[in-house]
């Protein structure tokens, strides 16, 4: 996945407690979960961790609640891609639809 910076969650923080910011460069010898977890507890970390509410998650949220889908009707991963596929593209072109969007002739 060459030029993606991922930012994934390690465990789970507590909302009250209070997670201090690090600045020096992860540890030589750290495994690639330590690694990760450090990554997210620098400055520039953090801000990006945070836009996941905003960018990603609400999609997600949409899907379910507007598109009512709770659950696969398929069974088997292949299946299950298939039809997750084809759950987005619905979200998408809808959404387009909704904006006024109108496609352009070739």
């Amino acid at each position: 996945m060459a030029g993606i910076d991922l930012h994934i969650a390690t465990g789970r923080d507590k909302r009250e407690q209070a997670i201090e910011t690090v600045s020096e460069p992860p540890p030589v010898l750290a495994t690639a979960k330590e690694a990760m977890r450090h990554k997210l507890r620098t400055e520039a970390g953090r801000s990006i961790y945070k836009m996941r509410k905003a960018i990603v998650e609400p999609v997600f949220g949409q899907i379910k609640e507007q598109r009512s889908f709770r659950r696969f009707s398929l069974r088997g991963l292949d299946n299950v891609r298939c039809e997750w596929k084809l759950v987005c593209l619905a979200s998408n072109l809808l959404k387009l639809f909704g904006s006024g969007w109108t496609p352009q002739a070739a």
